[in-house]
């Protein structure tokens, strides 16, 4: 099993910068994938941005040259750096670990809010 716990969410105003924390604890050893998803009022959960073992990165394009995916495998934690928020960058962010591709783990969310 894999616990997932993210913080740093809270509120901020647009033009400002928020830093996301996932913890993971459990049998971590190997995993294909973790990631940030995000989910909206009324809108389906999309993704954000994702990075492999082998450190490669993927945003998607809504916050390509703003959002920064990193991690420190040493502390077990995944982060996600945002920059130059927009009011459109609100909702609940999940951090999640793909461990094969029929097994994933979700955090609890953190809630995002940024205001004009």
């Amino acid at each position: 099993q894999v616990q997932l716990v993210e913080s740093g969410g809270g509120s901020v105003q647009a033009g400002g910068s928020l830093r996301l924390s996932c913890a993971a604890s459990g049998s971590i050893v190997s995993f294909i994938a973790m990631g940030w998803y995000r989910q909206a009022p009324g809108e389906q959960r999309e993704l954000v941005a994702t990075t492999g073992t082998g450190g490669s990165a993927h945003y998607a394009d809504f916050v390509k040259g703003r959002f920064t995916i990193s991690r420190d495998d040493a502390k077990n934690t995944l982060y996600l750096q945002m920059d130059s928020l927009k009011t459109e960058d609100t909702a609940v962010y999940y951090c999640y670990l793909r461990r094969t591709l029929s097994t994933a783990y979700w955090g609890q969310g953190t809630q995002v809010t940024v205001s004009s």
